[in-house]
């Protein structure tokens, strides 16, 4: 009796995606925010390769030597509705080794966690991008409506280099599209025992200041009222001191009434201690949750001086403010205030702060594909306090949302992974997030 030779099964996006995330953090992309780092580009033409691979023609471009992108459109099954733009990052923050467990540049694997810079920010969305857009390629199947997938250089500096540049030197890469998904949301949280789904709907705007004060330079024996260093000084801490008023923005108060729904306590939006229970029960989302009540303006930097006995005639300092939606005008109008008369405010990277619907056909969209891998949990809209490449987006109309899906651990300090030591992601969660991925471009 003849025996024919089993065939090779295609793989599956689970299949491949750890392999794909795993390859991604072993490319160095650091990115310094000063021209210094390794760049992107290896790692663009690792992800080039692997849609080329199945088909697709990725268009690869450099805004500067090493800081490369690269987009593709995706055919859909409705050509007539408007493109969903579905887009990562390719660069991380640096890691300092020694700080470390293990490599963060290895792509280490240990058990169910995946550790390596770029593990949750956001190699682990591109991988998932990437897997899924390949078993659809392989498959021969179309996305619901055309997808612009694209993977941006520099988001963790700005974006001046990556998302920015795209929309301002290649705006017809994004021709039809309405919307887009990306990273630092759909992630799950547990609630009073339930798992609750975070999608992005808002972010802070950014407003990276520096506060420049000029004085009279001279001998450090001698009286000097006019002095820079003492200008600045009062002027940062005034800032780094001021207390900011509770401002409850839709997206947020969405999210506070559901948290509410969830425990059963109260919310009032004037009784700020009941608010910071309601923060408190998203557990280590509480991180962010909590500084997307109010604006936030921390000092971060101060420059002044070259030697004891000399009293400078210039001292500078640097301040990380982010801003809510609707509220930039009062934002800069109180730091100028608090800066003082002594103080020269000036920008050194400012973007827009987003506010999405959180319903419509989108929305229902990501919650379905959600509920349909894990019934019984709850899906609820969030503000990230940090930033995304859809405010680059956000420049030509089109309307950004946060949805990397993670099926957590209820133990794991997710909001500490970004940024952070030993930065992880588990394995299943991977796997999970190319399922309800695959159901979203489906039928979105």
């Amino acid at each position: 009796m003849p025996t024919t030779e089993p065939r090779n099964p295609q793989p599956t996006a689970a299949d491949e995606v750890v392999d794909i995330c795993r390859d991604l953090i072993r490319f160095d992309t650091s990115n310094y925010g000063d021209g210094s780092g390794p760049g992107e580009r290896a790692a663009a033409e690792y992800t080039a390769t692997l849609l080329s691979d199945v088909g697709l023609e990725p268009d690869v471009f450099e805004s500067a030597p090493g800081r490369t992108s690269l987009a593709v459109r995706i055919e859909g099954a409705d050509r007539s509705r408007p493109a969903l733009v579905v887009h990562g990052h390719l660069d991380v923050v640096p890691a300092q080794a020694d700080d470390w467990t293990v490599d963060p540049f290895a792509g280490h694997v240990d058990g169910d966690l995946l550790w390596g810079r770029g593990a949750v920010d956001m190699k682990d969305m591109d991988a998932m991008i990437l897997s899924v857009v390949r078993q659809m390629a392989r498959e021969g199947r179309k996305p619901a409506r055309d997808v612009v997938l694209a993977m941006f250089a520099d988001e963790e500096a700005g974006g001046t280099y990556g998302a920015h540049w795209a929309v301002d030197h290649k705006p017809e890469i994004f021709e039809g599209a309405s919307e887009a998904i990306s990273e630092v949301g759909g992630f799950s949280v547990t609630v009073a025992g339930r798992r609750a789904y975070l999608v992005q709907t808002a972010e802070k705007g950014l407003a990276w200041l520096r506060l420049v004060a000029e004085g009279r330079a001279g001998h450090g024996s001698q009286v000097t009222p006019d002095n820079a260093v003492t200008h600045l000084a009062e002027a940062v801490a005034r800032i780094g001191r001021h207390t900011w008023p509770l401002e409850l923005t839709p997206t947020v108060r969405a999210l506070l009434e559901g948290v509410a729904d969830l425990t059963g306590l109260p919310f009032d939006p004037y009784d700020e201690q009941g608010i910071d229970a309601l923060v408190a029960a998203l557990g280590p989302a509480s991180r962010f949750v909590g500084a997307t009540l109010r604006h936030t303006s921390n000092p971060t930097q101060l420059t002044a001086g070259y030697k004891a006995n000399v009293v400078p005639g210039r001292a500078e300092a640097a301040v990380d403010g982010r801003f809510l939606p609707g509220r930039e005008d009062e934002f800069r109008a109180t730091i100028e205030r608090l800066a003082g008369p002594h103080v020269r405010i000036e920008d050194i990277h400012r973007d827009v702060a987003l506010e999405a619907p959180t319903t419509g056909s989108l929305v229902d969209a990501m919650t379905d594909a959600l509920l349909a891998e894990d019934p019984g949990a709850a899906v609820l809209p969030y503000m990230l306090s940090g930033g995304t490449d859809n405010k680059s987006l956000s420049q030509l109309g089109i309307t950004g949302y946060g949805f990397a899906p993670l099926r957590l651990p209820p133990d794991l300090d997710f909001a500490g992974m970004f940024h952070g030591v030993d930065e992880r992601v588990s394995i299943d969660a991977l796997k999970f997030g190319t399922r309800v991925l695959d159901r979203l471009l489906s039928t979105c």
